[in-house]
């Protein structure tokens, strides 16, 4: 039976999680496998792997090939260079000691490197924090200056808007005040204008009588007149 090494999908949509498998090469891919190997995170950085070492050296001395993914996630943890040393040593190209020897060697300057990597990702993210916080630091700061140049504009807006009130009103009293000085003037000459219209109607009536007497002598002259016709 030929035997794969592949990746099973899990977890949700957009953020998928994978197992590594042993199954039959003929079984569907999410189908039934022979043994769970580990599991493969790819939302991290770097990638997040659990993997049973000597379990999947095992498979691989006994003819699994792994598919593409996989066989790069296999090279990544060393089981490849694992596999490459223990066919040496059945060759007889060295013996086991030297294979470790040679693995360990291996397997530190993969470490470093990826430790390495870890670190420059953690760098690279607190850098990134760092100037998001400055950017939102001086965005703040902007905003409280054009906070303050408003308040500042409002209260200067809001004491001339003072100052001409109180200058309306000052202006308004004046008025009244003028209003009230032609009120007084225009009484004092309706004051002294009085007697004199008083004394022109007294005028009035010592006149009339005079004209009254017209009349009667006219009614005398008149009567004299006829009494002088009669005797003629």
């Amino acid at each position: 039976m030929a035997t794969r090494i592949r990746l099973q999908r899990h977890g949700r949509k957009g953020k998928p999680v994978y197992n590594i498998v042993v199954a039959d090469q003929r079984a569907p891919r999410d189908g039934k496998f022979i043994e769970k190997l580990g599991i493969y995170n790819p939302n991290t950085n770097p990638a997040t792997i659990n993997l049973n070492f000597d379990s999947t050296v095992e498979w691989m001395m006994k003819g699994a090939q792994p598919s593409d993914t996989a066989k790069s996630i296999l090279s990544y943890k060393g089981i490849l260079m694992k596999k490459h040393l223990l066919e040496g040593v059945r060759k007889g190209a060295f013996n086991e000691e030297e294979a470790e020897k040679r693995f360990l060697t291996w397997m530190e300057g993969k470490n470093q490197k990826v430790a390495d990597k870890s670190a420059s990702v953690l760098k690279a993210n607190e850098t990134v924090k760092k100037t998001a916080l400055d950017a939102e630091k001086v965005k703040n700061e902007a905003r409280a200056a054009e906070l303050a140049s408003r308040n500042v504009v409002v209260t200067e807006e809001e004491s001339t808007e003072e100052t001409t009130e109180v200058e309306a009103e000052a202006t308004t009293e004046e008025e009244s005040i003028e209003e009230t000085t032609e009120v007084e003037a225009t009484t004092e000459e309706v004051v002294e204008v009085t007697p004199a219209m008083e004394t022109t109607n007294e005028e009035i009536v010592v006149e009339t009588p005079a004209a009254e007497a017209t009349p009667e002598e006219l009614v005398v002259e008149t009567t004299k007149e006829e009494e002088k016709t009669k005797e003629a």
